[in-house]
């Protein structure tokens, strides 16, 4: 995780007359400017943000932020890129101008605060630092946007979306928050490094047109808060190319020796029995899988305060009626497992983990377990936010790895604790959603990082295609990624070649392009591993046919293509084989609700 390149300059540059400040990103398209208490930014010579106002809400004093005068700044240059133990790419570039404001209120008590901003080519961040820990109640930081702007809202980690203009935003809507200029220019308000503070939600306030506010789940004690984000770009696939930049702004990882911490594909055993957990293991061979997880239920009712983690004792509700699945030995399923090189990870509900962390953490490693699903964990509150950064650090103590599921988004803080693979945050498969929302994920949702969508294949209740699943199992990044979520290996047709493509596809990856696409309607994803690309579309409930170059591949490879289509129903996938190079171009039909996936070697 050596820096392959790194510049770093510094100058101290007087405001004291002129009080403002401008600043661009490296390459100048990106313009941030501020005076008194007031910020704007504009991007290639369009307004991203108009004036809006900075500033936080302190508990029991005047908020800090109409009287400030900007002082001084400290000026950075850097330039370097660094490797992630894992990710959507090998290399990330990390080129910024960075400037330390100082702001002075002009009146008593005469306060201070810090604005450190950065500025990429990827976007904006900036956070505010006080001289001393102090009780902030909230943040005053707007975000004004130009007239016909359109936002991607929703309320809720596993909500819906829906995109409505600015003034009919409402109240707390989850970040990342994805804009539509009407200039044809895409951005998002995101927030990276929390670990140690309140979350921030987003609301429009009333008589304020064009105004979105940052608030805060709760109050938080802190001297610095974490950044405030604007990813942009000229198309909508620009956001999550520059992902990346939640990254960037996080410490780097806080663990020195990663090999123990291995992405791959996971199934989940339903049965929660000896004889299920050896054919899930078998299963987990045959089809190019890493894990089978136990799921709730394992150590009895989740629910339950009294519930012992440390434990196994099979929930009631949850036995299987025929006898020869009734049972767990677990000590012999993760002996068995670990003999054909399966890892074994177990979910924990926060009922249990709240009391028993100390305990089950060291008795997992004990067992042999990989890794460790935190299930309806408490979110918002900087209370909740340290307790489950600290349980990750706890447990990557024990050498395992971790899944965080139901409310929590992520922020980029698995580059500081990279044992945190993945997470949950978003409406997946559990809620069935349509194709028209598994549009909209790649440019909001996943913005903030990996999210455990959990793919299916063979249940009924799909409300899209099997190709649309199977595309995305590649463009849907989750280092962990859960396949056949509701599927027991008896369900699943081994003899259908279509399998191959699951069998195959990775979870972590050294390239990624996005193609084409808009939220809402379709999306198109090329991912590299090694000399391999998977390429991923997908459609809304529109069938349509998607024109797709090559031109992405190495200039002069001749390659095998492995085309997969919908079939003449929702359950049948066309296959087929085909030599290509980077100069073909494929016409691929996409059925309502449909997608393709390919393979190239």
């Amino acid at each position: 995780m050596g820096l392959a390149r790194f510049l770093l300059t510094a100058s101290m540059v007087s405001l004291c007359q002129a009080q403002s400040f401008e600043m661009k990103s490296p390459d100048g398209r990106l313009v941030f400017h501020i005076e008194g208490n007031k910020y704007r930014v504009q991007y290639g010579g369009q307004p991203l943000i108009l004036e809006s106002a900075l500033g936080l809400v302190l508990d029991g004093a005047a908020p800090l932020g109409p009287f400030l005068r900007v002082g001084t700044a400290t000026h950075t240059t850097h330039s370097s890129q660094w490797k992630p133990v894992y990710g959507e790419r090998t290399l990330i570039p990390d080129r910024y101008e960075e400037a330390v404001v100082e702001l002075q209120e002009t009146i008593p008590p005469r306060r201070s605060l810090q604005l450190i901003v950065r500025a990429y080519d990827e976007g904006l961040a900036f956070r505010y630092r006080l001289p001393q820990a102090g009780a902030i109640e909230n943040e005053a930081t707007e975000f004004a946007l130009p007239p016909g702007t359109l936002v991607w809202e929703t309320h809720g980690a596993q909500a819906r979306y829906a995109k409505v203009p600015v003034d009919d935003l409402k109240p707390n809507a989850e970040r990342p928050l994805t804009l539509e200029y009407a200039n044809g220019v895409f951005a998002a308000i995101a927030e990276a490094a929390l670990s140690d503070y309140s979350s921030m939600r987003l609301s429009h306030p009333a008589k304020r047109p064009g105004v979105v506010t940052g608030l805060l789940a709760g109050g938080a004690m802190a001297s610095e808060t974490p950044w405030r984000v604007i990813l942009v770009g000229q198309k909508p696939g620009d956001l999550l190319e520059h992902n990346y930049l939640l990254l960037n702004l996080c410490p780097p990882s806080r663990i020195a020796d990663t090999s123990w911490i291995r992405p791959g594909k996971v199934l989940r055993e339903v049965t929660l029995s000896t004889k299920g957990a050896r054919e899930a293991v078998d299963f987990a061979v045959r089809r190019g899988l890493s894990y089978i997880e136990f799921d709730a239920g394992w150590y009895g009712l989740e629910y339950s305060d009294e519930s012992d983690a440390s434990r196994v004792q099979v929930d009631p509700l949850r036995l299987r009626k025929e006898p020869e699945y009734q049972g767990l030995d677990l000590p012999a399923v993760i002996a068995y497992a670990k003999s054909r090189k399966i890892g074994v990870l177990l979910y924990v509900n926060r009922r249990a983990i709240e009391r028993q962390l100390d305990q089950i953490l060291p008795l997992y490693e004990k067992w042999g377990v990989s890794g460790v699903k935190y299930g309806f964990v408490n979110t918002g509150s900087q209370g909740w936010t340290r307790w489950l950064y600290d349980a990750v650090a706890q447990a990557a103590a024990h050498h395992l790895m971790v899944d965080v599921h139901d409310e929590f988004r992520p922020t980029g803080m698995s580059r500081t604790w990279p044992n945190l693979l993945t997470q949950e945050g978003i409406r997946g498969n559990e809620e069935f959603p349509e194709a028209a929302h598994n549009t909209v994920m790649p440019f909001t949702r996943y913005l903030a990082g990996a999210a455990d969508y959990t793919i299916c294949w063979s249940t009924p209740r799909l409300k899209n295609t099997a190709a649309h699943q199977m595309a995305l199992s590649i463009f849907y990044y989750s280092p962990f990624q859960f396949m056949y979520w509701y599927d027991r290996p008896a369900d699943v047709d081994e003899t259908n070649p279509a399998l191959a493509l699951f069998d195959h596809v990775p979870t972590v990856w050294d390239e990624t392009r996005v193609l084409d696409g808009r939220p809402g309607e379709s999306v198109v994803i090329a991912r590299r591993s090694g000399q391999r690309w998977f390429v991923g579309g997908i459609t809304n409930d529109q069938a349509r046919t998607i024109h797709l170059p090559l031109s992405f591949l190495p200039a002069e490879a001749r390659m095998t293509a492995t085309v997969y289509t919908d079939g003449a129903t929702a359950r049948e996938v066309r296959l087929e084989r085909r030599a290509v190079t980077a100069h073909d171009s494929l016409e691929l039909h996409l059925a309502s609700s449909g997608g393709f996936a390919l393979e190239l070697q």
